[in-house]
């Protein structure tokens, strides 16, 4: 039986094009071949506001089979994957340091640390290319960073229904809800998990972008802890203290359709969910502005939004993943009208508080502020802007690294999902100590201590082929000839 390897994303969140596969070369001896796999990144649907195609996320499954045969047979199957159109994508300045992610046999394995990095991973020529060493015929499934399927985000929300439905838990005093706020354009739900009994109210949203996986399994983690499903229904003091503090409004995942379709950036349509949260005015082609949210374009932000609306907001989480940067980080609105003592302070001592819970996170390197209240003003389009202005309110965006992370560095796993899952976990650290000072009156950070103080972030840092992207905002994509 010949030795093959056969390509496919042909699963939920899969996405890749196949180009060539050649045919693999027996050594001399028999036992040993080689061959080389050249695939493409499928873009994702145009984005009508930002004008590009984004691209870059992607997760494939490699079958190998002919493997064995005998004592004569070739037991190592060796193969080059060479994705060939890494440098058109929207961030190709992301790909020196990064190391691509595989799991062999399952797409989804029962532990989330069996995720490894693949440390040939190099980036040559506009190409970014890695070996891997086939020892077994079966499947190896590799991504950009590990995915989070529609089935594990359904069984996300069956867990915590279920959870919320059993008689005796210590969660059901605390009115929890898990509802729908509105259908995708595809038909998926928009599910929204609430509880609380405090005056407070916080909103948690992860997964805009559908290629940043990380953040639901961030969700994860802050729900399972959240709700007691990792502690046998029982709730810990903290998250008590919280669920006294806060009415907590939880969305897992802003974008279900782009997760389902492999996309990095955009839903069904293409539209950026980041970019929806407010009609931009002025722009070409569009009388009145380009109208925004909308129904017919990003009904995943426009039910999200005016759920806000009717609740009110007094703290908001918008959580992402970042390709550039190794670090956990956070950006906030800086440089907008809200800006000010009050919200600098908050946003500074709200990261030392999730700095003292977790050790990822630090609040030095992350995304220049904008150059001016003028320029800051174009980006009210984007959720964290948008709510912190539209409520007065803290509002932040947290950014989880795709590569390894510098502060605690693990070169064979990375930053994978059981980090972010814990991240996800210590974010009830962070809201009970940041609770006192949300809605305080009169200089309230005079209570803070110098390391709670707002540090400027800067996007310098060391790295081997690193390029500073010096008029990067909010995770834009500049242009290739900028």
């Amino acid at each position: 039986m010949a030795v093959t390897v056969s390509i496919s994303d042909s699963f939920d969140g899969g996405n890749i094009e196949v180009i060539s596969v050649s045919e693999p070369v027996v050594s001399a001896g028999g036992r040993t071949a080689k061959c080389t796999v050249t695939v493409h990144v499928k873009p994702d649907v145009h984005t009508e506001l930002e004008q590009i195609t984004h691209y870059q996320y992607f997760a494939f499954r490699a079958f190998v089979s002919g493997l064995g045969g005998g004592d004569d047979g070739v037991k190592l199957l060796t193969v080059q994957y060479v994705v060939a159109n890494a440098h058109a994508v929207s961030y190709p300045e992301a790909w020196p340091g990064t190391t691509i992610c595989y799991s062999s046999g399952s797409l989804e394995p029962s532990d989330d640390d069996a995720w490894r990095r693949n440390l040939t991973t190099k980036y040559v020529d506009g190409k970014l290319t890695w070996t891997q060493a086939h020892t077994a015929n079966g499947s190896t499934f590799f991504s950009f960073w590990p995915p989070y399927t529609y089935n594990r985000h359904l069984k996300l929300i069956s867990d915590c229904a279920a959870q919320i439905s059993a008689r005796g838990g210590a969660i059901g005093e605390y009115n929890p809800v898990v509802e729908s706020l509105g259908q995708t354009l595809e038909g998926r739900e928009m599910e929204c998990i609430s509880v609380g009994n405090g005056k407070l109210t916080a909103w948690i949203q992860h997964r805009q972008h559908p290629g940043e996986t990380m953040a639901e399994f961030f969700a994860e983690g802050f729900l399972h802890r959240l709700l007691g499903l990792d502690a046998d229904a029982e709730l810990d003091d903290a998250t008590k203290g919280i669920l006294e503090q806060y009415r907590l409004y939880v969305i897992p995942c802003m974008c279900p359709d782009g997760a389902v379709r492999g996309h990095l950036r955009t839903n069904s349509v293409g539209a950026n969910l980041n970019r929806e949260w407010a009609t931009v005015r002025g722009h070409e082609g569009y009388e009145e502005g380009y109208v925004a949210p909308s129904k017919e374009r990003s009904p995943e932000v426009h039910a999200v939004l005016s759920k806000m609306d009717e609740t009110g907001c007094d703290f908001f989480l918008d959580v992402h993943g970042d390709e550039e940067l190794p670090y956990v980080f956070f950006s906030g609105a800086e440089k907008t009208p809200v800006w000010g003592d009050r919200i600098m302070h908050l946003h500074g001592y709200f990261i030392s508080c999730f700095e003292r819970a977790n050790s990822d996170v630090q609040k030095k390197i992350g995304y220049p502020p904008p150059e001016s209240e003028e320029h800051a003003k174009k980006y009210m389009n984007v959720a964290t802007n948008q709510v912190s202005n539209r409520f007065g309110c803290l509002g932040l965006t947290l950014e989880m690294p795709y590569k390894d992370c510098e502060t605690n560095p693990d070169p064979d796993k990375g930053f994978g999902p059981a980090r972010a899952k814990q991240l996800g976990r210590n974010l009830v650290e962070a809201l009970g100590d940041v609770r006192p000072y949300l809605r305080a009156e009169g200089e309230f950070w005079s209570e803070f201590s110098d390391e709670d103080a707002y540090v400027v972030p800067t996007d310098e840092f060391k790295e081997e082929g690193f390029v500073m992207l010096k008029k990067r905002f909010y995770s834009d994509v500049r242009p290739h000839d900028a």
